[in-house]
C-alpha cells in the first residue's frame, strides 16, 4: 500500500514512523519549506539563540509510554516552565499561588488562610458557572479576576470573558503553596537540539519519503491507498461551507544586549498594553550561554484566510459549522482527519503523539481485519 500523510508537524510524523517501520511506503508532504509545523525551531544568525518560530512550546506530559517515545529520537533537557506576568505596575507569578495572593493582597498568610480569605473573596451566588468570567468570579474573586485574567483574556481571544465558557478557565489553577511551575504533569523538558530536529529524527526512516513547499489538493489523494491529513478541515473541503473560527498570532521581533526580562514568558495582564506577552528564546534553553537575547511580543487577532491558525475558538457558531464539516468528512473514502487542525482542537503536543500512535494502530488492526479507518480516531464533537 501507498500512503500519503498531509503535514510534516507531530501528528503525520509519528503516523509516519509507525507505519513505515510496519513494512508501509509512505509520502509526507507540506505545504511550509520545514518540517514540525508550529512546533518548528531554528537558529536565530544574530544571536545563534534557538527560536521557536511559531511561539514556545514546552513538553510536558503524565504519559509515560508517550515521554518514552520521543525520548528515542532526542536527548531532553529538563525544563520547568515559571512564568511570570505583569499588572498594576508590579510582577507576579503565575498561576495564582500562595506568593502570589500575599503579594497581590500585601498579607503573609498561611496555606490555610489564604484559602479561607479567597473563599471570602470569591462571589458565592454563582452556583453553576457557565462563561469564563463566572468561572473566575466564582473561584477567585473580583479583584484578582480583573488583575490577572479579564485583559489578558480579552487581547487572547478578542471578546469579553462573558462570552467564552467556563471550561477554558478550568485549565488555569489556583495553588495554596509556593509552587510556581506552570505545569503540574510529571515529565517536562525541552529537546536539547530542538522540536525540527527531534521531528526530523522521527521520520528518518528509508520508507518515508519528504516532500516540502508541497500544498495538497484532493486530488492528490488519488494514487494513494490512504491519507492521513493534519490540515485544516475546512480547508479540506476548500470552505465551501464557510471558515472555521481561529485566532492568530502576529509576532514583533526586538534583540537586547544582556538579559532582558530574567525569564522566558512574561505576561501583561492590563488590556491596556496591547501585546499579551513577551517571550525571551534563550531561556527556553538554559543549558546554553547567549550574551545577546532574541524576543518576541505577541498579539493576538482574528484569523485570516491568510494566515496561520493557531488557536480554535470553537464557540456556539464554530461548532454549528464544525458539525457539518464532520458530516462531510465521514462520507470521504480512505481519508481520515488528525491533528490539531484535522480535528478542530486545542491539543497539547504530548496528547497530539498518543493521538498519533493510537491512530496508526488502529490503522494496523484495520488493515489486519479487512475493515476501512474510519474518517476520525477521535471525536472532534466531543
Amino acid at each position: 500500500m501507498k500512503i500519503l500523510l498531509v503535514g510534516a508537524g507531530f501528528s503525520c510524523a509519528v503516523i509516519g514512523r509507525e507505519l513505515a517501520e510496519a513494512g508501509y511506503s509512505l509520502t509526507v508532504i507540506d505545504s511550509r519549506a520545514h518540517i514540525a509545523g508550529n512546533c518548528h525551531t531554528e537558529r536565530d544568525q544574530e544571536t545563534s539563540v534557538l527560536i521557536h518560530v511559531y511561539g514556545p512550546h514546552i513538553f510536558h506530559t503524565d504519559d509515560e509510554e508517550v515521554w518514552s517515545y520521543i525520548n528515542q529520537f532526542s536527548s531532553f533537557k529538563p525544563y520547568i516552565n515559571r512564568v511570570k506576568t505583569t499588572t498594576h505596575g508590579q510582577v507576579y507569578s503565575l498561576p495564582i499561588n500562595l506568593h502570589t495572593i500575599n503579594q497581590f493582597f500585601e498579607k503573609a498568610m498561611r496555606p490555610d488562610e489564604a484559602r479561607a480569605f479567597i473563599e471570602s473573596k470569591a462571589d458565592t451566588s454563582i452556583e453553576e458557572p457557565k462563561t469564563f468570567e463566572e468561572q473566575a468570579l466564582r473561584f477567585v474573586g473580583r479583584e484578582l479576576y480583573e488583575a490577572f485574567f479579564k485583559g489578558y483574556t480579552q487581547k487572547q481571544w478578542g471578546c469579553h470573558p462573558n462570552e467564552l465558557p467556563a471550561s477554558i478557565l478550568k485549565r488555569l489553577p489556583v495553588r495554596f503553596n509556593y509552587d510556581d511551575n506552570y505545569f503540574f504533569h510529571r515529565y517536562q523538558g525541552m529537546p536539547e537540539h530542538g522540536y525540527t530536529k527531534l521531528v526530523e529524527n522521527i521520520l528518518d526512516h528509508p520508507n518515508i519519503e519528504v516532500i516540502l513547499n508541497k500544498k495538497f489538493e484532493r486530488g492528490d489523494g488519488a494514487e494513494f491507498d490512504h491519507v492521513f491529513y493534519s490540515g485544516p478541515l475546512d480547508g479540506y473541503f476548500n470552505y465551501e461551507l464557510g471558515r472555521l473560527g481561529y485566532r492568530t498570532l502576529d509576532f514583533e521581533r526586538f534583540t537586547f544586549d544582556g538579559d532582558y526580562q530574567g525569564c522566558a514568558v512574561m505576561n501583561y495582564g492590563e488590556e491596556s498594553v496591547p501585546f499579551t506577552r513577551i517571550t525571551e528564546h534563550k531561556h527556553f534553553a538554559p543549558w546554553e550561554e547567549h550574551d545577546k537575547s532574541v524576543c518576541y511580543r505577541e498579539y493576538s487577532r482574528a484569523c485570516g484566510k491568510d494566515d496561520i491558525p493557531y488557536y480554535p475558538i470553537r464557540l456556539v457558531k464554530e461548532k454549528e459549522l464544525l458539525a457539518k464539516y464532520v458530516e462531510l468528512a465521514k462520507n470521504q473514502q480512505k481519508v481520515t482527519f488528525v491533528g490539531r487542525l484535522g480535528t478542530y482542537r486545542y491539543l497539547d503536543m504530548d496528547v497530539t503523539i498518543r493521538e498519533a500512535l493510537d491512530t496508526a494502530r488502529e490503522f494496523l488492526l484495520c488493515m489486519k481485519n479487512g475493515r476501512q479507518m474510519q474518517s476520525f480516531y477521535v471525536n472532534p464533537l466531543g
